[in-house]
Parts: structure tokens; C-alpha cells; sequence
């Protein structure tokens, strides 16, 4: 994923897709997010959710800490960036604070470190159901005239490229849920294009505005130090509340990984969703940044928590 989406920034600095290009580019995005989002729905299943819907220690805190805590940090992110980088990129933590967690990579560190991977699936699939309908309509309440007015048509869209693939893909996926399962290295695969391609084009709209003249080395360190800064905020506030909470283990890590880290796979869709291609790529710089920070972090980290419970001899 990392490779994918390094690749995707470098594509989209040496061969932007622009105008008449762009408009089909942006069609072809649109569909691989519709693909992406009905993929989601195919593989999710109903079952699972039903069995992790009533842990409610783990669950409700999450939502409180992934809408709440992470939104918070970043709209004060947002507010002490503006006067060091250029608007659109300062808006970025905002929209970065405002998103849902991974679910294969939260799921995947959580299995790593030893923690509860039912609860982990759950706990991350229920946060970007709920990302669908409180992302976008929580960006543009905090951000204002600064982020442009979240209009009608936006929110068709929002319903028709995210969660009608999803409630269709949970219709469906008791007629192919075992060809899903069968090939599973395949949509893994269409899985991550459909990523790329739409950090391929948000991106693309950003180098075409200028972003590598834009934003200077200042810039470069603002970004890096504002995802560095959220970073901790979300991977010490998860850890800590589950220990407050008195979580079992196996639900703290869960609720750690799916507490810190912000999906991409929801946040470069969505923005080509909701901001014009020159913004949109802009806007996700914190997020790229982040996330690819946070598939390094979380690594060693999911380690080091599994050899701390390993017995020792």
C-alpha cells in the first residue's frame, strides 16, 4: 500500500492527467470508488457485525474518540498551522481529524499485537459505516466558508459513490460472498487500484495548481510535524482511555489501532467527492502523510505489544 501510493504521487508529478484527460480520469475515479465501496459491502459480513455490535465498552468510546477527540486535535491543528502553510493545506488536518480508521490495517496490527481481531473488525467496519454519514456533514460544519458550503449534490454523492455500493454490496454478498472469499488476492488487489487511482487523481489536480511550487520546505515540515503531533494524540489518547476504561487487552489494542489511524481508502475517495480536483489533492496531503507514516509506525509498535505478552522462560 505504501509502494501503491507513492507510486500514484510520483505519477501524478511527472504525468498529470489535465483537461479534457482529466474530466475521463475523474470518471474512472469515480467508478473505482463505487467498486472500492461495493467491495466493502461484499466482504463485510452481516454476521460479524451483529456478533461485535454488542460489545459497547469498546464501541461507544471509539465513536466518542474518532469523531470527538481525533476532530478536536484536528481543527486545533487546522487553527495553529494557517498562519505557516498555505490555507487549503492547513485545512487539511481538519479534514484528516474528521475521518474514520483503516479496517485491514487496524485489523491486521491488532491480530499482530495479540489483541481482540472480532472486536478490531467490528470496531473499525462500524467507524467508517458511521465515517459515510458523519465525515463529510462534520468537515463542513468546523470548516465553513473555509472548506466551501456542503451542498445538496454533495451529499447525492456522498450516498450514490459510498454507501449505495455498501448497502449493495451487503444485499449482494449472499449470492457471491463465496467467489469473494475464493478470491481473495484479486480484490485485495482491485481493492488497493481503486485507492491509487484516486490519489492518482486528486494529486493530479494538485500538481496542476502548483503544489511542489506552493508549499516550501517550511510547508514540508509543517505537515510532517502537524501528522507527527496528531500521531501521538491518537495512538497515546486510545491507549490511555482503554486504560481508563479497563478494557480487557485484546479490546485495547483493538481500540488502539482502530482509534489512531486514518483510512486514505475513505479519505481520497471522499474528497474527490467533495472539493474540485485542485483542492482535493491539496487537502489529502496531511492524510497521505500521515498514513504512510502511520503503516511504519504501527509495525514495530503491534510488536513490540505482542513480545511484551509473550511469557518468557
Amino acid at each position: 500500500m505504501v509502494r501503491l501510493i507513492t507510486a500514484a504521487i510520483l505519477l501524478a508529478t511527472v504525468l498529470p492527467v489535465e483537461g479534457r484527460a482529466h474530466e475521463i480520469a475523474q470518471l474512472v475515479s469515480n467508478a473505482a470508488v463505487f467498486v472500492l465501496f461495493l467491495l466493502y459491502g461484499l466482504r463485510l459480513s452481516r454476521r460479524e457485525v451483529l456478533a461485535g455490535l454488542g460489545n459497547h465498552r469498546l464501541l461507544l468510546p471509539l465513536v466518542a474518540f474518532v469523531f470527538g477527540v481525533m476532530t478536536v486535535a484536528g481543527w486545533g491543528l487546522w487553527q495553529a498551522s494557517t498562519a505557516v502553510l498555505p490555507p487549503m493545506l492547513a485545512l487539511g488536518f481538519l479534514y484528516l481529524g474528521v475521518l474514520p480508521s483503516t479496517v485491514q490495517s487496524a485489523t491486521a496490527y491488532s491480530s499482530l499485537a495479540g489483541g481482540n481481531v472480532a472486536s478490531s473488525v467490528v470496531a473499525a467496519a462500524l467507524i467508517n459505516i458511521l465515517g459515510v454519514f458523519i465525515s463529510a456533514p462534520l468537515f463542513a460544519l468546523l470548516a465553513g466558508s473555509a472548506g466551501g458550503e456542503f451542498h445538496g449534490d454533495q451529499l447525492v454523492k456522498v450516498v450514490t459513490m459510498l454507501l449505495l455500493p455498501f448497502v449493495a454490496g451487503q444485499v449482494l454478498q449472499g449470492f457471491v460472498r463465496g467467489w469473494i472469499l475464493e478470491h481473495k488476492q484479486l480484490i485485495t488487489r482491485m481493492d488497493r487500484a481503486s485507492i491509487a487511482i484516486a490519489v492518482y487523481v486528486a494529486f493530479s489536480g494538485a500538481v496542476e495548481q502548483g503544489i511542489w511550487t506552493k508549499v516550501d520546505a517550511l510547508g514540508w515540515v509543517g505537515v510532517l510535524l502537524g501528522s507527527a503531533v496528531l500521531m501521538v494524540l491518537g495512538y497515546g489518547g486510545a491507549w490511555l482511555l482503554g486504560g481508563v476504561l479497563r478494557l480487557p487487552h485484546g479490546d485495547r489494542i483493538a481500540m488502539l489501532f482502530a482509534g489512531a489511524q486514518k483510512s486514505v481508502a475513505m479519505g481520497a475517495p471522499l474528497a474527490t467527492v467533495l472539493f474540485p480536483s485542485q483542492m482535493a489533492g491539496i487537502v489529502i496531503l496531511p492524510l497521505i502523510v500521515y498514513h504512510l507514516v502511520q503503516m511504519i509506525v504501527a509495525a514495530p509498535m503491534a510488536t513490540r505489544l505482542r513480545g511484551d505478552r509473550e511469557p518468557t522462560h
